[in-house]
């Protein structure tokens, strides 16, 4: 007889999937749609938030992210298959699909005064245009409806934010799309945040803005409130806020990458922005969150991202994420 000598490879796989079902069926059970998670321990690194800064990353860093970021709004519906600049650098949604052909794109939807007028159908043509764009992806999309719908600045009624972002999903799903993921997206402030949930049948995951070390233990609170849920958690927004030394913003990119191996965050998007050049942000004293243009800092973010924890642009990254493509 042979001495044993561990697990054959088939057996091996056997096990890793096994381990994501694990991860993945608890999603599944309490939501319509599918969620798009991750295989276990790795986390998806998307990259944003508008096509120039995106390109400026990837040219600078040599490394394409495994997802990208646009905004719309649903008051318009632009920035996907037409070009639009809202003052935060340009967003276009069909460049993003055409030069990063093996990354998941993460929307952000604007809904602010227009909650009211999207549950009276007023945008239903608007609604049709994202259904044809998201299926026309043929990829992972991870939409945030009115996100950080607890921020003051957005003041949406939680009654009728609810009742909007339940309009939207059966919307989109009676439009036939299978390829979005439906993100509910908290600001970096504590709240009743119950208060504005649309329910388990209708949110894929939870989703959190982190800007400064402070928001990190708001975050950890919202993370175990989505576990509760059965839901997986995102980090759907994050950057070093009024930081403009080296070490403050290797300071915060520490806190933000122990959080994430600490609570094996799946999804982790960085905004990689010059803020004082975008027109909405200039005079606000947000800084430079980019990485590519100071060595110390795209030093310190190569040698994390370049762990093999960190899922980037790949022929494979779909299909890890349970999305088969139609061509």
């Amino acid at each position: 007889m042979k001495a044993w000598k561990g697990p054959s490879m088939y057996v091996r796989k056997v096990f890793e999937i096994c381990a994501w079902l694990f991860v993945m069926v608890p999603c599944l059970a309490y939501s319509a749609s599918n969620p798009f998670v991750p295989p276990p321990g790795r986390t998806l690194l998307l990259v944003g938030q508008d096509r120039e800064t995106i390109a400026k990353y990837v040219s600078g860093t040599g490394s394409i992210p495994g997802g990208t970021m646009v905004y719309t709004s649903i008051q318009k519906m632009d920035g996907l298959d037409e070009p639009a600049d809202y003052g935060s650098g340009p967003m276009d949604g069909d460049a993003l699909l055409k030069e990063y052909p093996n990354s998941v794109i993460e929307v952000g939807m604007y809904m602010v005064d227009a909650l009211k007028d999207t549950i009276a159908g007023t945008y239903d043509d608007n609604l049709k245009k994202l259904a044809q764009w998201i299926k026309k992806a043929d990829r992972p999309i991870y939409l945030r409806i009115g996100y950080e719908f607890d921020s003051p600045d957005n003041h949406y009624d939680p009654q009728q934010y609810k009742q909007a972002f339940r309009y939207v999903v059966d919307f989109l799903r009676k439009e036939g799309v299978h390829n979005a993921a439906y993100v509910w997206h908290s600001e970096d402030t504590p709240h009743p945040w119950m208060d504005w949930y649309p329910g388990d049948d209708y949110v894929d995951w939870f989703g959190k803005t982190i800007f400064r070390n402070e928001d990190i233990p708001v975050a950890s609170d919202f993370l175990k409130l989505a576990r509760a849920h059965g839901k997986p958690f995102m980090i759907c927004e994050s950057s070093p806020w009024y930081m403009y030394t080296n070490r403050g913003k290797i300071d915060f990119l520490k806190h933000l990458f122990q959080f994430i191996k600490e609570q094996k965050v799946p999804i982790f998007c960085y905004i990689n922005s010059d803020w004082d050049k975008q027109p909405m942000f200039a005079g606000q004293g947000w800084g430079d969150a980019r990485l590519e243009v100071n060595p110390e800092v795209k030093d310190f973010w190569l040698k994390e991202i370049g762990q093999d924890r960190y899922l980037k642009a790949s022929p494979d990254l779909f299909r890890s994420l349970g999305w088969i493509r139609s061509k």
